[in-house]
């Protein structure tokens, strides 16, 4: 009962041991040094990485009595993460950029909230306006009237539309 066991133990579990440092403690210090840098570059990829993470935990949850019948799935998600956060092969950028984005982001209905954004200048109500416009030139007046409707729009509008103090 020597070394042998132990590299049997390990080699078992190796899953066990890689994945909380390929899936947590390299991603926590990579963010890190990303918050410190100046580049967005590293931060747009850890941010997406951390997105991702999110997603696999959520299907983790919400799947997990199936998941257990699967005993490759702890080694595939390994893999997987990985693969996402090994900057080399660039993974959680590519998943982002072809699934996740095309997903969520496109196909995005209300987009009242643009607001054109002027540098020094407070928001006036015809920003506001303008936003509108916008939003009724790309998805067409019966569009706006039915998200007009959704908001149920009451005497708060101020308040919905109100610029922080000191903005």
């Amino acid at each position: 009962m020597g070394s042998g066991s132990f590299l049997k133990v390990v080699a078992k579990n190796f899953d066990v041991l890689a994945g909380p440092v390929v899936t947590l403690v390299y991603p926590l210090y990579a963010s890190i040094k990303a918050i410190e840098t100046k580049s967005s570059t590293d931060d747009q990829q850890w941010l997406t990485y951390w997105v991702l993470y999110s997603f696999i935990t959520l299907f983790e949850l919400t799947f997990a009595r199936v998941i257990e019948w699967f005993p490759i799935w702890s080694y595939a998600k390994l893999f997987f993460s990985c693969w996402l956060v090994l900057p080399y092969f660039n993974g959680a950028a590519y998943v982002y950029q072809h699934f996740v984005r095309p997903l969520l982001v496109n196909r995005q209905t209300v987009n009242i909230w643009y607001i054109p954004r002027k540098e020094d200048i407070i928001r006036k109500p015809e920003d506001i306006l303008s936003a509108a416009k916008k939003y009724i030139e790309e998805n067409g007046p019966k569009a706006f009237e039915t998200l007009i409707s959704k908001l149920q729009v009451t005497n708060d509008l101020e308040l919905l539309f109100a610029v922080p103090k000191g903005a």
